[in-house]
């Protein structure tokens, strides 16, 4: 027996697990401090009513023999995918319900999908990036090449056809940078990854935050995106399933290679390796597509809304350079006074006891930066913020 040797190129580490150890050292040592917490994307606020009286009437569903669920469709249940159908049509993107799979979130498969790649393909992920991309293919023994996001392009890269890819990944919003493409970018994008044959894997986790018209939603609100792109997207941050665990993935018959359907092939994963979503969790994920589930989640994000444009204000009082703030629940900053980002985030736990997340962790680009949440809870961000701001104006 051996074990897989891939894992020695990943950090020890996950990087969250990091600052988490560092926070619990903190506090063992400070127990009188109160300390808030805007590092880790976990929301705060509960499920929406209107998911939980749909769950609870799944729960009934389950406690009788004519309405019992056993194991059900890999892809997902019709009335799920018909729903989530629904919303695309809404932004204006037109999608077949067989193009769609649940899954128990976007983390699990931006993993997952790789399986249905060569091994021999080349990706391509910005630096700095969520740790899932990177990780997931070093894990697999794949070359990662990185394109540079920087302060320089807004930490939105453009391609450059000089590089070769097979697989690339783009998030938009960005996680950690908050930074999102405007449609007419990501056609660049599209464009691009056509020509050399490649497929991008779009992270959309965050489209429920734009509301600036010139960004894209969906990747697939992009002409040619159908035949080159595999989007990925979840109900942790749109309706606080954090916790409950619902996402899909859309793979469009289109997109094909050797005249091979990478939709065929997703199934065929699917239904070898995942035996679906609980169906009591299914129905809540569709009562977020209601219109009553709509105004309820509408306002959940207006929250969330709030605490980043707090946030940012308080970057714009302090002269602090960021991206996000806006259609993006993440504020990416520039650390002060030219601190790298270990020491800041130290900085500001010692000194304010606030928890961000150092952009260091996110790749080299981000040695420099520090990203903040908006999923706090709104007095402890105002208070956060409170405490930012006498703590850099001293």
């Amino acid at each position: 027996m051996n074990f897989n040797k891939n894992f020695n190129d990943i950090a020890e580490n996950y990087l969250f697990a990091e600052v988490a150890d560092r926070v619990s050292a903190y506090a063992a040592k400070h127990p009188d401090k109160k300390i808030i917490k805007l590092g880790i994307g976990d929301v705060t606020l509960p499920l929406a009513s209107e998911v939980i009286k749909a769950m609870h009437g799944a729960v009934d569903d389950m406690s009788k023999s004519e309405s019992f669920k056993g194991y059900g469709p890999y892809e997902g249940y019709s009335f799920l995918r018909d729903s989530i159908r629904g919303y695309y049509l809404s932004n204006g993107v037109q999608i077949d319900s067989g193009e769609i799979f649940v899954s128990d979130g976007a983390k699990s498969d931006l993993g997952n999908i790789l399986d249905i790649f060569s091994k021999d393909n080349v990706v391509l992920v910005p630096d700095p990036v969520y740790p899932v991309y990177v990780d997931t293919n070093l894990m697999a023994g794949r070359k990662i090449i990185f394109a540079d996001a920087n302060e320089q392009n807004g930490f939105l890269p453009m391609p450059d056809y000089s590089v070769n890819a097979d697989i690339i990944y783009i998030c938009s919003p960005n996680n950690p940078t908050g930074a999102a493409y405007t449609k007419d970018q990501l056609k660049e994008w599209v464009d691009y990854a056509n020509k050399k044959g490649a497929v991008i894997l779009y992270d959309a986790a965050y489209e429920c935050f734009i509301s600036d018209e010139k960004l894209a939603r969906s990747i697939f609100q992009v002409n040619g995106a159908k035949t080159c792109a595999i989007e990925f997207c979840s109900f942790s941050k749109t309706a606080g399933f954090t916790g409950t665990r619902c996402g899909y993935t859309v793979i469009p018959h289109d997109l094909k290679k050797d005249g091979v359907s990478a939709n065929k092939l997703w199934f065929r994963r699917q239904a070898t390796k995942f035996n679906g979503v609980p169906y009591i969790v299914q129905k809540g994920a569709a009562a977020v597509f209601t219109p009553q589930g709509q105004k309820e989640i509408k306002s959940n994000l207006a929250y969330y809304k709030n605490n980043a444009k707090v946030i940012a204000e308080c970057m714009d009082r302090l002269n602090i350079w960021y991206t996000g703030g806006a259609n993006s629940p993440y504020i990416w900053l520039k650390c002060p006074n030219g601190m790298k980002s270990w020491e800041f985030f130290d900085y500001l736990l010692n000194n304010a006891q606030v928890v961000g997340t150092p952009g260091a962790g996110f790749g080299k680009n981000g040695e420099g930066f520090f990203r903040l949440t908006a999923f706090g809870n709104e007095a402890a961000t105002k208070e956060a913020v409170l405490r930012i701001e006498k703590l850099l104006t001293k």
